[in-house]
């Protein structure tokens, strides 16, 4: 599939020159791994900081193997290069007094540090915020953490299907004749490092202001809590428990899936106004926005059986192409049900160039998924590939902390600070 990036997708069109960045001064050093805490630091590249990743000698962040691999490159696989764009690598041994000084050395420049290991392993190597503050009082630290960093279960660790789990959004979703679902995306990953990216801006304003520091820390639980959204508020008013609905929703009618006469789409009424053009303009059925019953959003939930059988009905009868002209025409909020391959390779996604392609200097063209921001002074940054495992491991000796070059090549000698790359290029 990667041969035919060419042929799919256009090259990434470079930001004007010499435009500013949002974040442009700004440096993150990253000790985070799998998803919440590496898409958070990314969000912040993207904006223009400069991300050192610190990783493991040799292996690095273990999301580097999820599947599929590169094929030319078995530590750089999908999952990684959706997560790391925009960042340099270092791989330290922190194991070694050695590796803990150069990430010492590393925060005392920093403006954020970001980690999401195991509650005390950051103050087990020294690496904690009450020590690097004393160093880098200005120091935002932000840690990512499972249940939080205190209590009684700050021990335990959490990945994204359990949160679902426990939160109760999985007793949520699918239908009612069965147990929940999970998402087979990492909404609370991906939540978690927007909350979490947030936090670390909002600090960073703090500082402008006040001059100060702090330590700033996102719960993947209590993110996925929030990602139930409403429905919290509505037990805490009714004592009822969300039940699933499958496609359908229990607050708007009609809402969900139909066919056409060549496939599925989705509408959501979410008002009155919007199913009264529904009947009248697309379906050309006035009487059923005209019945006193259906003409209400609680009265059509009630009926909502007849009401889509008749929907189904009219819908069959023609292709998604006629039903999608006529609802656009008359502003009904609607859209094809589209695989992932599909989503990318619409017109919507052309549209807004979500999807483009970027060159490696080793691996050919890769592909590059945008994020939705859009700033009209500080656009992004341009996008530069994940990092391989501590690929600028000898620059940011020498470039960032200002070590001689026979002094970093002691230290990738001695395998405190690795490189993958070079290590290939010696081999």
């Amino acid at each position: 599939m990667l041969s035919n990036l060419v042929s799919e997708f256009p090259q990434h069109e470079p930001r004007p020159a010499n435009a500013p960045r949002a974040l442009e001064g700004i440096r993150v050093v990253d000790f985070t791994h799998f998803i919440a805490g590496p898409f958070a630091t990314m969000m912040l590249a993207d904006m223009g900081a400069e991300v050192i990743k610190i990783e493991a000698p040799g292996r690095g962040d273990e999301f580097r193997y999820y599947p599929p691999a590169h094929p030319q490159d078995e530590s750089i696989g999908a999952p990684y290069l959706w997560a790391n764009r925009n960042k340099r690598s270092i791989a330290l041994d922190l194991k070694h007094e050695d590796g803990r000084r150069i990430a010492r050395e590393l925060i005392a420049t920093a403006d954020v540090v970001a980690e999401n290991f195991s509650t005390g392993v950051m103050e087990r190597l020294g690496l904690g915020y009450e020590a690097c503050r004393e160093s880098n009082p200005e120091l935002i630290y932000c840690s990512v953490s499972a249940y939080g960093r205190e209590g009684a279960f700050a021990d335990r660790l959490g990945f994204d299907p359990v949160a679902q789990a426990e939160s109760g959004f999985v007793s949520m979703n699918g239908y009612p004749d069965r147990l929940g679902v999970r998402a087979l995306s990492p909404v609370m990953d991906i939540s978690t490092a927007m909350m979490a990216s947030n936090a670390i801006l909002g600090a960073l304003v703090a500082r402008e202001r006040s001059g100060k520091g702090q330590a700033v820390e996102v719960s993947l639980f209590d993110n996925a809590v929030l990602m139930t959204g409403y429905a919290t508020v509505q037990h805490l008013f009714t004592g009822d428990e969300p039940q699933r609905h499958g496609n359908t929703s229990p607050d708007t009618c009609p809402s969900g899936v139909f066919k056409a006469s060549d496939g599925a789409f989705y509408i959501n009424c979410g008002n009155n106004k919007i199913f009264h053009r529904l009947a009248s303009q697309v379906l050309e059925m006035p009487e059923l926005a005209a019945d006193p019953v259906l003409a209400d959003r609680n009265g059509r939930i009630a009926r909502r059986d007849e009401l889509f059988r008749i929907l189904d009905e009219a819908f069959i009868r023609h292709p998604w192409a006629y039903w999608q002209q006529r609802m656009r025409a008359a502003s009904i909020p609607c859209g094809e049900v589209r695989s992932v391959g599909e989503a990318l390779r619409s017109a919507e996604a052309r549209e807004r160039k979500l999807v483009s392609r970027l060159e490696h200097p080793d691996l050919g063209w890769l592909p590059n998924i945008s994020l939705p921001f859009r700033f009209s002074e500080t656009p992004m940054e341009d996008p530069s590939p994940a990092p391989r495992i501590g690929e600028h491991s000898r620059d940011i000796l020498t470039h960032v902390l200002g070590y001689e070059d026979d002094s970093a090549s002691a230290l990738l000698d001695s395998g405190v600070v690795y490189s993958s790359v070079e290590k290939a290029r010696a081999g």
